[in-house]
């Protein structure tokens, strides 16, 4: 564990650097070898390139969002034994019917129209982060884990909203426009600002149940943000993936490339800060007792002040 973090930051760096070179370059000449980037969209131009940004930030935020809303049910269920036991034995049951309907979406055609393979695959990857979480995380850690992946989560969507309008400027002619995805997505950061102002600015012994609940309100706000230009006549360009939607292979491989780099550099900063947080925590504990300590000898009576010394 002691050379695994600088090996990934080094792995991350390098990967970071080659997803820019291919979103960026349609073609890449390294000593005389030729790489395949990103083609060049035909109406937008190289202005779409940004899309390899916008896109995989927007992916990554909704993921540390999921983390956050799975660490913060977890703080909530495992102040209590039994509520523990009965979430448990409800991720098992999940796993279960996911697999399920995975495999019987594959041999029923009907359950595939009706999107049972995805319902499925849902279901078993949340049984499976959330076993993973509880194995991983104690109590008090998975606290840590839920106020690292809002923070950089929020980060990630603040950079979906200020490449959205950048990109929106030359193709739509307008910075910003309310419509249901983009006011839902600022909606959404607004929540989980509102979720750090908590914790940063409340001193009360409640505040991290308080914070995990306003998560957990939060994470419903996720799906909605994903599902707005499916339900909605948006200006916001329908999904290239799904829905009747296209990509070309290209663009899907350098996108999803981005996607992992980003998601790389997520890791490697939500494992910075839950180290540095840890050591915050023990370090106010410290100090806690510490004061604790004194103000215990401090109301120690004198024996000098209770038993004077006689006089001869």
């Amino acid at each position: 564990m002691k050379f695994a973090f600088p090996i990934l930051v080094i792995l991350t760096g390098i990967l970071l650097i080659y997803a820019m070179s291919v979103a960026l370059n349609p073609v890449i000449h390294i000593d005389g070898l030729t790489l395949n980037g990103a083609p060049t969209e035909q109406t937008m131009g190289d202005v779409q390139r940004i899309f390899y940004y916008h896109v995989p930030s927007a992916w990554t935020a909704f993921t540390l969002f999921f983390i956050n809303f799975i660490a913060s049910v977890q703080y909530l269920v495992r102040t209590n034994s039994t509520t523990d036991r009965f979430v448990r034995v409800a991720m098992y049951c999940a796993a279960v019917l996911g697999i399920a309907l995975l495999f019987a979406g594959f041999v029923v055609p009907a359950l595939t129209w009706l999107a049972a393979p995805a319902a499925g695959a849902t279901l078993f990857l949340i049984a499976v982060i959330y076993m993973l979480i509880r194995f991983c995380f104690s109590h008090s850690n998975t606290d840590v884990l839920a106020l690292v992946t809002a923070e950089v989560g929020v980060v990630f969507c603040t950079i979906v909203l200020i490449t959205g309008p950048i990109w929106a400027r030359p193709v739509w002619g307008i910075w910003w426009t309310w419509d249901m995805r983009l006011t839902s997505t600022l909606v959404l950061w607004l929540i989980y600002v509102s979720y750090l102002f908590l914790r940063r600015f409340s001193a009360s012994g409640q505040t991290p149940l308080l914070a995990a609940a306003l998560a957990v309100f939060g994470a419903l706000c996720v799906p909605f943000v994903y599902f707005s230009i499916w339900f909605f006549r948006t200006q916001h360009p329908q999904p290239v993936m799904g829905g009747g939607g296209s990509i070309d292979p290209r663009m899907l491989h350098v996108l999803l490339l981005n996607w992992l780099a980003f998601s790389c550099f997520a890791f490697l900063v939500c494992w910075s800060r839950c180290r540095l947080e840890k050591l915050q925590r023990d370090v106010d504990e410290a100090h806690a007792l510490q004061s604790l300590i004194g103000e215990t000898k401090g109301t120690e009576p004198d024996p000098s002040r209770t038993n004077p010394p006689r006089s001869a």
